[in-house]
């Protein structure tokens, strides 16, 4: 039955966008081939009438996506952080895609809270206040945890949320088959797998025992950061429908007259965004992937706190060497070099020319910083990146580009803060500092050091692997065939030299 149910979604949604003027948008924002012209208009033309009106004053693909309902308006969020997919224009507008949406009855959220703690809400908390947000896939409402007296958030996920959201998902891998089919030039973006990162986000936030862990892993990870501060998790009431954190006081960052007024030093807290999310993300590998303003708030105390843990972001330690060394070549531009790291790292195909690719690279760089240091944009030169990086064949990395928008993002909240911040100068000193501890003769050090105790853990091998060494090399043939150790053999031999070099390195440097 899902086949005939995904068909009637898919001309639901092609009506909706036809009726509101966002098919001829998204056909040109994707450069779509003329197949892919035709089935969209077949989808949507003949059935308009069908089709939502949705919010004249909104632009056509937001004025779509919010007609659709919850599932389009979280997948139009999470789009966001693909401009490699949507182009940068269209990313700019969903990211502005609000989900402020009717909430559902107190008592259902009472029903929800008390279900999942097993306790009635009001022997838990002593106020519960009706909800003060509601987005498309919860709510939140302010309470007082009657034993303690402390104040609390309570997310409560909407009733039916989850089954509704994979009905819309299934209708999604068939657009997205119908895509590749009829477009085979958009492979490259991989249209299935970005519907995969779709559903594995929207998975993570419908269990809201997920969510809970990434907050409670950011707090962790940043709890020594000056300035800088997460909610707590409160885990004795949390559950997979419901989860709540210390209360967060403050003014958010969208209120920037209010900041003003309260006497926030603005051009003082925008380096401070910048560089927090900078530092946090290169050093932990771990950071939010959504931190626009409605996500921040300055605290009475000046914390920058941040909210909402549903789209976080994770990057492993290479690609954080990569990433910064790529920023910090265009700092210095040093285009060769980020070409060299485009292809060490195997984003650019090897037969590539690299001397073509660095030259692309200038013709990116270039007209960024020769303009006035408050207009240098990263969002202008990630944008153009995209487009260099696609003349070259480099596939899509979903960690990274999700890094990339986020910074992007980062870069508008702290701009609405100081429109002439030079996002470059704010930058410099946090990849500086990281490249210096991550990419020097201390890292190798560490490097070699963390090698060393990996291989050691196959110390009591040893004697046993060079004895059958040993004997391999003298016998002829062999006396006795037992497991191939030689790899492991000779990973121990390399173990023990590493170690070598390691001491003399501590002695020299003592």
């Amino acid at each position: 039955m899902r086949g005939p149910h995904n068909l009637w979604r898919l001309i639901r949604t092609g009506a909706t966008f036809e009726r509101t003027g966002a098919m001829r948008v998204a056909l040109e924002t994707l450069d779509a081939p003329r197949p892919l012209r035709i089935a969209a208009r077949v989808l949507g033309w003949p059935f308009a009438w069908l089709g939502h009106s949705g919010d004249p004053e909104l632009p056509p693909i937001s004025r779509a996506l919010t007609a659709l309902g919850p599932a389009y308006i979280k997948f139009g969020q999470i789009m966001s952080t693909r401009p490699d997919v949507v182009g940068a224009d269209l990313a700019a507008e969903l990211k502005k895609l609000q989900d402020d949406l009717p909430p559902f009855p107190d008592d259902v959220a009472r029903a929800t809270v008390a279900k999942e703690l097993g306790r009635d809400v009001d022997t838990v908390f002593s106020s519960f206040s009706p909800p003060i947000a509601a987005a498309s896939l919860a709510q939140v409402h302010r309470a007082t945890v009657r034993d303690t007296g402390r104040d609390v958030a309570v997310k409560v996920l909407r009733p039916g949320i989850e089954r509704a959201f994979m009905r819309d998902v299934d209708a999604f891998y068939l657009a997205a088959t119908m895509i590749e089919i009829l477009s085979p030039r958009t492979r490259r973006l991989r249209p299935r797998e970005v519907i995969e990162h779709f559903e594995s986000v929207v998975v993570g936030e419908l269990d809201l025992r997920m969510e809970a862990s990434a907050a409670d892993e950011f707090r962790a990870n940043t709890m020594q950061d000056v300035g800088f501060s997460v909610p707590e998790v409160i885990w004795d009431l949390s559950a997979r429908r419901i989860m709540t954190l210390e209360w967060a006081g403050g003014t958010k960052f969208g209120d920037v007259p209010a900041l003003a007024a309260e006497g926030a030093d603005l051009k003082d807290l925008s380096r401070r965004v910048i560089q927090v999310f900078l530092s946090v993300a290169l050093r932990d590998g771990f950071f939010h992937g959504d931190m626009h303003q409605g996500n921040l708030k300055l605290s009475p105390t000046g914390d920058i706190v941040a909210l909402d843990f549903g789209i976080m972001g994770r990057i492993d330690a290479y690609t954080r060497r990569v990433y910064a060394e790529i920023l910090i070549g265009f700092l210095n531009k040093d285009y060769r070099r980020v070409a060299e790291v485009h292809f060490e790292a195997g984003y650019v195909p090897a037969d590539r020319d690299i001397d073509a690719f660095a030259q692309a690279l200038r013709s990116v760089g270039e007209p960024i910083f020769g303009q006035d240091a408050g207009n240098i944009s990263m969002a202008r030169l990630l944008a153009h990146l995209f487009d260099v990086t696609e003349r070259f064949g480099m596939e899509t990395r979903t960690e990274l580009i999700l890094l990339q928008r986020t910074m992007v993002v980062v870069e508008g909240v702290a701009r609405s803060l100081d429109p002439h911040m030079n996002m470059w100068e704010t930058a410099k000193p946090v990849v500086e500092d990281y490249i210096r501890d991550n990419l020097g003769p201390r890292a190798v050090v560490r490097d070699l050091a963390q090698t060393v105790r990996i291989l050691s853990r196959f110390g009591p091998l040893l004697p046993a692997m060079a004895q059958d060494q040993l004997i391999r090399a003298n016998s002829s043939p062999p006396r006795h065939r037992g497991p191939d150790y030689t790899p492991l053999f000779w990973a121990g031999l390399g173990a023990f030299g590493s170690a070598v070099v390691i001491g003399i390195a501590v002695v020299l440097g003592t």
